[in-house]
C-alpha cells in the first residue's frame, strides 16, 4: 500500500530533454498520470514558469538548475538526473530547499566503455583523416601513422566504474592497462596503478579520462600535462567538458605532437540539436568530435530511464531516499 499523503493523480512530473520512454512506462505503471514530457531543454525563464507547480523534474546534462531556478519551485520534491554527472544541479541550493536529487551512476558503464576503445582504434588507424580525405575526394592508402591495439598501453586516469571495466575490456583486446587515481584502487586483471598523472602520460600510448567535475579535475589536462604526453600519443575524454584545455589540445593536434583525439564533452556545449557547435578542434582531421553522446545507446537511456524513474517513485511513495546525491540514505 502507498504511503503517499497526496493523490497520485495531482503529482506532477515535468520530464525534459527527451528522457527515454521507459521513464514514463515506470511512472504510469506506479500510478501516476500527470507526466509532460518534452524532447529539449529550457532555457531559464521558460524553466522558471514551468517548475513553479511540478513536485517531480527530470532532466539530462543541458538543463541547469541553480539556485535563482529553484526559488521558483515551490512545490518542487525531488530531481531525476537521467545521466551520471550532477553538476549541472546547485546540490546545496537544493538541499537546503529541501528537495532530493538523484542519478544514474552506473547504467551507461558499458556504453561508454565500448565508444573509448571504438575510438582507440579507429585513432591508432589513422581512420577519421582517411576517411576526411576521401570525402573530399582524394584518396590516402598509406600504413604511414597506422598501428594495431594490441600491445599497445591505455593509460586511464579515473579508475571507476568506466574506468574498471575499460580496463577489462581493453585487457581482452592484448592491451596493456595503467591507471591512475587519487585513491588507491584495487587493479583488475594485470592493470597497474601509477602514482602521478605525469608518469602515466609519458607511458600511455592512449590517454582516456574518466574523472567527475570537480575543482581538482578542472583543467587538469593543459598545455604542460599535454607536453607531458608521448609523442604520437591519442587522448580521448569522454568524462567532463572542463578537464581538458581545448586550445594546447588543438596546438598539439596541428603540429602532430599527437596522432590524434577523441573528444566527446566540451567546455560550452549547444543547448539543443539546433544550436550551432562552435569549437577550435572544428575541421582537424586527426580529430573524433561527438555531441556528448558517451551514455547515449538505446540500451543506457533505456536502463537510465528505469533506474531514475523507480529513485523518483520510491521517494515519492514513501520518502526513501536511497541512493541520493545530496540528501542522507534513508
Amino acid at each position: 500500500m502507498t504511503k503517499t499523503s497526496t493523490d497520485k493523480n495531482k503529482i506532477k512530473f515535468l520530464l525534459l530533454e527527451g528522457i527515454h520512454p521507459s521513464a514514463l512506462q515506470v511512472l504510469h505503471d506506479a500510478g501516476y498520470t500527470q507526466i509532460e514530457s518534452l524532447v529539449g531543454a529550457l532555457s531559464d525563464e521558460e524553466l522558471k514558469a514551468k517548475i513553479a507547480d511540478v513536485h517531480f523534474l527530470g532532466i539530462r546534462s543541458r538543463t541547469q538548475l541553480t539556485a535563482d531556478v529553484f526559488a521558483h519551485a515551490n512545490k518542487l520534491a525531488a530531481v531525476g538526473c537521467f545521466c551520471i554527472g550532477t553538476n549541472q544541479v546547485d546540490l546545496k541550493a537544493a538541499r537546503e530547499r529541501g528537495i532530493a536529487v538523484f542519478n544514474a551512476p552506473y547504467s551507461n558503464t558499458r556504453s561508454v566503455a565500448e565508444l573509448v576503445l571504438a575510438e582507440a582504434i579507429i585513432l591508432l588507424r589513422g581512420i577519421p583523416e582517411k576517411s576526411a580525405v576521401a570525402h573530399r575526394g582524394g584518396w590516402l592508402k598509406s600504413a604511414e601513422n597506422s598501428y594495431e591495439i594490441r600491445g599497445k598501453t591505455l593509460g586511464i586516469v579515473g579508475y571507476g566504474s568506466i574506468g574498471t571495466q575499460l580496463s577489462v575490456l581493453a585487457e581482452a583486446l592484448g592491451m596493456h592497462v595503467v591507471f591512475f587515481d587519487v585513491v588507491t584502487k584495487l587493479p583488475l586483471g594485470n592493470a597497474r596503478q601509477i602514482g602521478k598523472l605525469n608518469d602515466l602520460l609519458a607511458e600511455a600510448d592512449i590517454v582516456t579520462l574518466h574523472v567527475p567535475e570537480t575543482q581538482a579535475t578542472q583543467w587538469m589536462i593543459g598545455a604542460a600535462e599535454i607536453a607531458a604526453m608521448k609523442p604520437g600519443g591519442v587522448l580521448i575524454n569522454a568524462s567532463r567538458g572542463t578537464v581538458v584545455e581545448i586550445e594546447p589540445l588543438a596546438e598539439a593536434l596541428r603540429s602532430k605532437k599527437l596522432l590524434g583525439a577523441a573528444i566527446d564533452v566540451f567546455p560550452v556545449e549547444p543547448r539543443s540539436n539546433k544550436d550551432t557547435f562552435e569549437s577550435p578542434l572544428r575541421g582537424l582531421d586527426n580529430v573524433i568530435l561527438t555531441p556528448h553522446v558517451g551514455g547515449s545507446t538505446m540500451e543506457a537511456q533505456e536502463n537510465i530511464g528505469v533506474e531514475v524513474a523507480e529513485k523518483l517513485v520510491k521517494y515519492s511513495d514513501n520518502g526513501t531516499s536511497t541512493s541520493s546525491v545530496n540528501f542522507p540514505e534513508v
